[in-house]
This record gives structure tokens, sequence and C-alpha cells, in this order.
């Protein structure tokens, strides 16, 4: 497992410097995952409009992994200067503010169209409320997460 850990930190770097990006990649464990972790001064150019080259960046590490382990590896996710993790938490915030505005007026709250590792987050994060249920409705890339008041109560 450490090997694959070190190709794929390798696969990090490699790809930096082929688009002429200086950063210092670091490995973070976490209870379900693998973070690569990516400290740079270029973090906009990685990060991207709404996260959306971070989310090709993962996708494309994953991809030559793929190709050169022979296999898919262990779950990982790449993070630049704590982007992710931040984006989380507002995303959880917003959640726990949006389910509190549902259960105060008994509507339905659509919010703005996300990513699904986004969705999952509110997904996720709003299992701690049963009088809230959560949707995702929309075609990709426009697809939401609605809340709604549970149905099965009074």
């Amino acid at each position: 497992m450490g090997e694959e850990k070190e190709k794929i930190k390798e696969i990090v770097e490699e790809l930096l410097a082929k688009i002429g990006t200086f950063g210092e990649v670091s490995i973070l464990e976490t209870a379900d995952n693998t973070q690569f972790q990516i400290r740079t001064q270029e973090a906009g150019l990685l990060i991207g409009e709404g996260g959306e080259n971070l989310i090709a960046l993962n996708h494309l590490v994953k991809r030559i992994t793929e190709a050169r382990l022979g296999r898919i590896p262990a779950p990982f996710s790449i993070d630049v200067n704590d982007y992710q993790k931040q984006r989380a938490e507002e995303i959880k915030d917003l959640a726990r503010l949006s389910a509190q505005r549902v259960r105060y007026f008994k509507k339905e709250i659509q919010l703005k169209p996300m990513s699904s590792y986004e969705r999952r987050i509110v997904h996720s994060i709003l299992t701690e409320y049963p009088d809230i249920m959560t949707q995702s409705t929309g075609e990709e890339p426009n697809r939401k997460v609605v809340i709604k008041p549970f149905e099965g109560k009074s």
C-alpha cells in the first residue's frame, strides 16, 4: 500500500512539473481516504473556477494511476491548499442552515448545482436530521440537492 501511495505522489509531482506549476505534495491519511495535498503559490490555476480544475486533476490522476498500476487504486483524492476541506465545511454549514429553514417554513429548498462530491456531503450531513429528507434532481452538470420536510411525519 505504501508503494502505491508513493507512485501516486510521483504521478502528481510529474503532472505539476509538466504544467509548469511549483508545489509540494504531501500524503495525509483520513479515516476513509488517502489525500494528496498540494501546497502551492499557484492554487488558482490548479483549483479553477468553482473547483473545476481540481475535479479534472483528480480524475486525470486516477486514470493515469489505473493505467500504470494495471488496476483500480485504493480510494484517494487530491486537494490544493486545503480548498476541498474548506469547501466541505462551507457546504456542511449551508446544508445545516437550509435544513433549519426547511424545518421552520415547512417548504422545500433547492440548492444550486453541485458536483457529486458536494452533493454527497449534503446528503451525508443531513442524515443527522430525521425530520428532513434530501434528494438529488436534474442532469449533470446542473444536478442539485432538494431539501424537504420528511413526508412521513405530520
